[in-house]
């Protein structure tokens, strides 16, 4: 096992980059990697291309590790949305999910009821909530074949509780969004039959490093119907139109980005031999310093106490958005701003510097607020 100080260390972002629930820096061990592939494929040797294609199924048994699943459960796919897809689009039934969550989710599911006919969409109410288990409870009846959700919300940092959705669905299919989780919460994804994520945000692998995971009971319950010539069961030039394949390997459409896999297994390796347990927890750590930061000056939090994973969500008022969102670019934040909200997000490895430079940010915006002085009181 590596040690938890030799990770945080391989963090050389520039100070101030709070933006890891957007995307995340490439690790020093991807890039070396991704540069050792690349000069192996640009030689043009069989035995170089064959080396790289081989990551792909290290890629799988990786994640498999993670997942706690057999490797032939997981599938590589070039993003979180492709992942999805597959699900929605092979689902029959009805789909519960909130038109909160990030449009991965609600714009697929009604691509692909638009598109089939099979597929219906319920919209969870209140969807400026939380989705949590009694949220879903009272929404559910008989028609509901399915629950898609996110891991972490990408508005708050909130977590789900996909053991109690878990009791809560029963033997209903629960699909799992973990793109803003994966690798830094220490989540029960046995409870989920779909899990889809992608590596270029947390684990730090760059884009194109999707990946989905369907349990042998969504295998049964969701036809590969976007199944391309990479997932059938037969051989190129065989006869006719073979079946998919068995296994999750159905759901795939062409082939696999070699060096796309290759950064994905280098950084899901870090991840596995660190702990995703010690990253957590590193995780959680820097965003309760941000939280405290913001208590300290006077900035309403959104994110939940008590579930919350990398992202603080910053709700300030409307006298305040503007001044903060200069305020951390002046002093070389990197955050993102999206309807009134300002949403910071911490890594594992992200240093005290950085975390001084958000405190400052809110300590400009706390002293330039305007003081209403008290109405006098006559006599």
């Amino acid at each position: 096992m590596i040690e938890l100080e030799s990770y945080l260390e391989s963090f050389d972002e520039e100070p101030g980059y709070l933006d890891w629930a957007a995307f995340g820096p490439l690790s020093p061990a991807v890039q070396a990697e991704s540069a050792a592939d690349a000069e192996l494929l640009g030689a043009g040797r069989r035995s170089g291309i064959g080396l790289v294609a081989e990551r792909a199924d290290e890629a799988r048994a990786l994640l498999a590790e993670l997942l706690g699943s057999a490797p032939d459960e997981v599938t590589l796919q070039p993003s979180t949305s492709y992942g999805l897809m597959h699900a929605m689009f092979g689902l029959s039934g009805e789909v519960l999910v909130s038109a909160a969550e990030f449009p991965a989710l609600p714009v697929t599911a009604r691509r692909a009821q638009d598109a089939l006919g099979r597929l219906r969409v319920r919209d969870l109410p209140a969807p400026g909530t939380f989705v949590t288990p009694e949220a879903v409870r009272d929404a559910l009846d008989d028609d509901v074949t399915a629950v898609a959700v996110s891991l972490v919300d990408y508005r708050t940092g909130f977590v789900a509780d996909l053991a109690a959705l878990r009791d809560v669905i029963g033997d209903r299919l629960l699909i799992v969004d973990a793109i803003q989780g994966f690798g830094v919460v220490d989540a029960d994804y046995a409870a989920a039959d779909v899990v889809c994520g992608n590596g270029y945000k947390w684990l730090r692998a760059g884009r194109g490093t999707g990946f989905a995971r369907f349990t042998p009971r969504a295998r049964e319950r969701i036809e590969p119907v976007l199944s391309g010539f990479a997932g059938m069961d037969g051989e190129i030039g065989a006869p006719g139109v073979p079946a998919p394949a068995p296994g999750a390997a159905a759901f795939a459409v062409s082939g696999i980005d070699a060096l796309a896999a290759a950064r994905l297994a280098t950084a899901v390796r870090e991840i596995r031999d660190v702990g995703v347990g010690r990253i957590a927890e590193a995780v959680r750590d820097r965003a309760r310093h941000m939280m405290a930061l913001a208590d300290r000056y006077g900035m309403p939090v959104l994110t939940p106490r008590d579930s919350h994973a990398g992202i603080v969500a910053l709700s300030p008022d409307p006298q305040d958005a503007g001044a903060l969102a200069a305020a951390l670019a002046n002093h070389g934040v990197t955050a993102t701003a999206r309807g009134g909200t300002i949403r910071v997000s911490a890594h594992a490895g992200t240093a005290a510097d950085s975390l001084q430079l958000f405190g400052d940010a809110l300590a400009e915006v706390s002293s330039h607020r305007l003081v209403v002085p008290a109405p006098a009181v006559e006599s």
